[in-house]
């Protein structure tokens, strides 16, 4: 009897506490993505991962007694909606940060704007480096932290002739202007590079230039429309000789490639198919989330981190404020379910960085390669208030 009434107050008590966050005022966190425009596949997995970390949090009991909500706006892969977004999303909705968007160009339109607003923004894709200012974090990877693990390996696995292959927006070129130091440090050589305007309907001509270039590794910062490039040129047997480097890549692209293109290479934060426990059961809650349709990537891992470092960043600081958030984010270390993160001074995040193959429909690790500090291009002049 004395057990089951202190069962009965143990229950109360859980359940008064539960009352008491869903009770509580919410911490709005706003999230700018494309959800329509052309890239809203990315966008569908940025929103998964927020979702998660929104559950996960407020299952636990919140953030300082407190449940998260998300509140999320279109930014129609244009830089203008994404502008207005971004100034509505603060103005009218009240919320205390901003994760989000996808692309470099809206990145480019809505850092200002954020800024300007103080109000701190979260970036969790892979970009070129180089926003440095007090209100911007970057919660993946530039270039470094893909090209230092990545270009080696290729170069000494398959060869050290490269052809490379991206569409003419800045993340390529940025890409492109970090790799080839690298490349011929390694003793290697850019045999051609070429950048598509992102219009191609026929890639026969491309596919005839890049076999013709005789490299024997492709490194490849096309998304999109050229993501059928790689399953063309596949049936055209370019890469009977030639290998796959390729950029950004998620398991979310895969199935652009039919699941008849092994052995494409990346270097990426996280890999879904990973053995770790800790990676798995987060996978598991991220399907059981989002459906047996819908494809899992690393972008899902890398959105979810930065709901998981606003609750420790808040905690740590002791209170809810824009301010504060930021400060308590400088140097903060956190559990991610691909490892530690840590966010740097410059406000970008030390990832331990998994090298990757296609496998079918599947990313699977080929080596981990531990923590990589990100060369994020920021001084600390840049970041003061």
């Amino acid at each position: 009897m004395m057990r089951m009434r202190s069962l009965t107050f143990t229950a109360m008590v859980w359940l008064g506490a539960c009352g008491a966050v869903q009770a509580a005022e919410p911490i709005k966190i706003g999230a700018v993505l494309p959800f329509s425009g052309g890239v809203e596949l990315y966008g569908a997995q940025a929103k998964l991962g927020l979702d998660l970390a929104a559950a996960d949090i407020n299952a636990a009991g919140g953030i300082l007694g407190r449940p998260v909500e998300i509140v999320y706006r279109d930014d129609g892969t244009r830089p203008n909606i994404a502008t207005e977004a971004a100034r509505k999303i603060v103005e009218d909705d009240g919320v205390l940060a901003v994760v989000g968007p996808i692309t470099s160009q809206n990145l480019d339109a809505i850092v200002p704007v954020l800024a300007a607003h103080k109000t701190p923004l979260f970036y969790a894709t892979n970009y070129e480096g180089g926003k440095c200012n007090r209100y911007m974090f970057s919660f993946s990877t530039v270039p470094n932290q893909e090209l230092d693990s990545l270009l080696p390996y290729m170069t000494k696995t398959f060869g050290a002739d490269y052809f490379l292959l991206g569409a003419d927006r800045d993340w390529p070129h940025r890409m492109f202007d970090a790799a080839e130091p690298l490349i011929a440090k390694l003793g290697g050589k850019v045999v051609a590079k070429q950048y598509t305007l992102g219009n191609e309907k026929d890639f026969t001509p491309l596919i005839n230039r890049v076999a013709d270039s005789q490299a024997k590794v492709l490194l490849y910062a096309l998304k999109g429309d050229g993501m059928q490039f790689i399953p063309l040129a596949s049936d055209r047997g370019v890469f009977k000789t030639m290998t796959v480097a390729f950029l950004g890549l998620t398991e979310a692209d895969l199935k652009a490639f039919g699941g008849k293109v092994d052995n494409i290479y990346a270097a990426v934060p996280f890999v879904v198919a990973s053995q770790d426990p800790k990676a798995k059961a987060f996978v598991a809650r991220a399907r059981a989330m989002a459906g047996p349709a819908m494809a899992i990537s690393n972008y899902v891992e890398t959105h979810y981190n930065t709901l998981v470092a606003v609750k420790a960043a808040l905690e740590k600081a002791g209170k809810v404020d824009k301010e504060a958030l930021i400060d308590a984010l400088e140097g903060l270390k956190f559990d991610s379910p691909a490892g530690t993160v840590t966010m740097g001074k410059d406000h970008h995040a030390t990832l331990n960085m998994f090298l990757a193959r296609t496998q079918g429909a599947n990313l699977v690790e080929v080596q981990a390669l531990g923590e990589i500090a990100p060369q994020s291009g920021c001084t600390p002049g840049a970041l003061a208030r």
